[in-house]
């Protein structure tokens, strides 16, 4: 499966990446080869760079280790290729606008059937590849279209976002593990379902939340392939797979969490 990771921090903070290091912490390397993407959000925009050539010979992702960008806000992933040929148009993450503001969404697991499960009742946000993550995405932009106000340009609350967000990751989970990470420049939204774990068996945890205050020690990512600038402030880190040898948080089946200025601001309380 696809490796995902994500942070949400309370002030804009360095982070690079080793992907080929972070794909590694999360099973053998070999598979992780069908491209890379990464997403540095800046207020209402976001800075997103994608390949579908695998991260270990990129120079790009060389550049990136010490060159990331700061942001409040960073999503990653790192593809396994399930659905849809191994190009650009296929590479995660994915990017539309809503309500003035980026949107970005990425997603590891097999949505078998999605085109029959959800269908696209309009031609706001359509699909540019053939994966069932992009698919995901629109249906999903499209179900939060009507909250979005584009002459007011306000940002609707978190709790009605995350509604619609539970609603939807409820109704495609029956189609096979579907865990994603959904950001709109102002929260953070991850849903953990089910991944292939270490034996072989599709189980939970699809995801893992670590959460670190300014009263504590730094988190020390480095070796795991993430490369944070030491600041005192708040963040939660979101990972596939734990990158350090702390007590990360094993998220429930079926649990929505919605993240906000390094802060667990809300929680879905639907779960399998």
């Amino acid at each position: 499966m696809c490796e995902l990771f994500a942070m949400s921090s309370r002030y804009p903070t360095t982070v690079g990446f080793s992907l080929e290091t972070l794909a590694r912490r999360g099973g053998d390397v070999g598979p992780h080869k069908d491209g890379w993407g990464v997403a540095y959000f800046e207020e209402k925009d976001v800075f997103l760079l994608r390949e579908s050539s695998p991260a270990a010979h990129s120079g790009l992702v060389k550049f990136m280790e010490t060159n990331g960008p700061p942001s409040k806000l960073v999503l990653s992933h790192i593809r396994h290729a399930t659905q849809g040929e191994t190009i650009l148009r296929n590479t995660q993450p994915f990017k539309r606008e809503l309500g003035g503001r980026a949107h970005v969404f990425a997603h590891n697991g097999d949505l078998v059937g999605i085109q029959d499960a959800c269908h696209l009742e309009s031609h706001r946000f359509r699909p540019i590849g053939d994966t069932d993550s992009e698919f995901a995405f629109c249906c999903l932009l499209h179900r939060l279209a009507a909250l979005w106000d584009p002459v007011e340009d306000t940002v609707p609350s978190v709790e009605s976002r995350l509604e619609i967000v539970a609603e939807f990751a409820a109704q495609l989970r029956p189609l096979g593990p579907f865990n994603f990470i959904y950001a709109d420049s102002d929260t953070l939204f991850v849903h953990s379902h089910r991944r292939t774990q270490d034996d072989g068996v599709v189980r939970p945890p699809g995801l893992y939340l670590l959460a670190r205050s300014c009263n504590e020690q730094a988190v020390d990512l480095t070796q795991s392939g993430v490369i944070m600038a030491p600041l005192a402030q708040e963040l939660v880190l979101v990972a596939s797979v734990p990158l350090t040898d702390e007590s990360w948080e094993p998220m429930e089946e079926g649990e929505v969490v919605a993240l906000k200025e390094g802060l667990v601001w809300a929680r879905s309380s639907e779960t399998v």
